[in-house]
């Protein structure tokens, strides 16, 4: 109790101090919610970049409107509304969902060339687990646990829903926002939040199978993933391909965004990766083994590897972002995310 009333009288002075312009007692007073905004910003946007840009945006705006927050809701709450809005005023402004090649088109022919970028449409990003060990982004009471409401599917199933309908699944369901609090944040009534939450969950039931919880995984279901981590970076960087298809499902699938190409079954990633990404004579050139480095990271509460791509001088430059599903020992979904940014956003080389 004491240390709760500390804390509302450190930041009852920081806000009276911000709000007389002292822009060091505003940082005080938000930087502690910035983590936790990127992660909201992220799951209504699916864009590890817009979520970003929307969270300064946010400040921003905090720091403007400060003379107007009365104190009818938290700080935090407060924050929330303007981020929630700000990220559905981008939506207004862009329309498009953000999906993965897989849930937008039938898999490729391998024996024809991968696809340029699809100038139309926009992907699904991943995002960096570690931003997600911030206490403040964990909400045990929520309807979905935060072993599985940042995951590559439940993102996934997010984005069919309409924009408005999403922040209210994300209000209720991921963060424990109330009714009230929520048509607060959204200016909308309390039975319009109610109507939109229930359309919202009908939807996610049917594009989203809830994942089992990773605390329940025994000892021996991480020694299995951890096997298969190391036989599959093992096989990449030595361009083992036999080895590499041994690790996939019958019908694993593979995509490659900005690429809408993608491909699955065992027989057709066979046939692309040892033609391109594993060939001596492929679309990347020179001799396949030790072509690629890894480095493995974790993304969207799931394996990954910071993918590495040796060049002329033989030095490795960052290529992009590998994110691994697994189910009964076996990858089902490998996911290349094709962006040499992305290793750095994970706070590796």
């Amino acid at each position: 109790m004491a240390n709760a009333q500390t804390r509302e009288s450190e930041v009852a002075r920081q806000l009276a101090a911000a709000q007389k312009g002292d822009m060091n007692a505003f940082s005080e007073l938000t930087e502690p919610y910035r983590r936790e905004l990127q992660v909201h910003c992220y799951r209504i946007l699916g864009s590890l970049y817009e979520a970003e840009d929307m969270v300064q945006e946010t400040m921003l705006k905090a720091w403007k409107r400060l003379d107007s927050y009365e104190g009818r809701a938290s700080f935090r709450a407060w924050l929330y509304k303007i981020a929630t809005n700000t990220c559905l005023d981008l939506l207004d402004q862009r329309r498009s969902r953000r999906l993965l090649p897989l849930d937008v088109r039938s898999p490729s022919d391998p024996s024809t060339s991968i696809l340029p970028p699809a100038t139309e449409m926009t992907w699904l990003e991943p995002f960096p687990d570690d931003w997600l060990r911030d206490a403040s982004a964990l909400n045990p009471e929520a309807r979905y646990s935060d072993l599985e409401n940042i995951s590559l599917s439940f993102m996934t199933a997010l984005q069919y829903l309409p924009p408005r309908q999403r922040a209210v699944l994300i209000l209720r369901d991921v963060l424990d926002f109330s009714a009230n609090e929520t048509a607060e944040v959204l200016e909308i009534t309390v039975p319009s939040v109610n109507s939109a939450l229930h359309r919202a969950r009908v939807t996610l039931a049917e594009r989203y199978e809830e994942r089992e919880l990773e605390s329940s995984a025994s000892q021996t279901d991480d020694e299995r993933t951890q096997w298969l981590l190391d036989h599959f970076m093992q096989a990449w960087e030595t361009a083992d391909v036999d080895g590499l298809v041994a690790l996939l499902k019958e019908d694993a699938a593979f995509a490659m965004p900005p690429s809408p190409s993608w491909y699955q079954g065992r027989e057709a990633i066979h046939q692309f990766v040892a033609g391109t990404i594993f060939g001596d004579a492929g679309m990347f050139g020179g001799k396949a083994d030790g072509r690629w480095r890894l480095l493995p990271t974790s993304a969207n509460h799931s394996p990954a590897f910071a993918v590495y791509q040796r060049v002329e001088t033989n030095d490795y430059r960052a290529f992009g972002l590998l994110i691994l599903e697994a189910d009964g020992g076996l990858i089902t979904k490998l996911v290349s995310f094709i962006d040499p940014s992305l290793p750095s956003r994970f706070g590796l080389p």
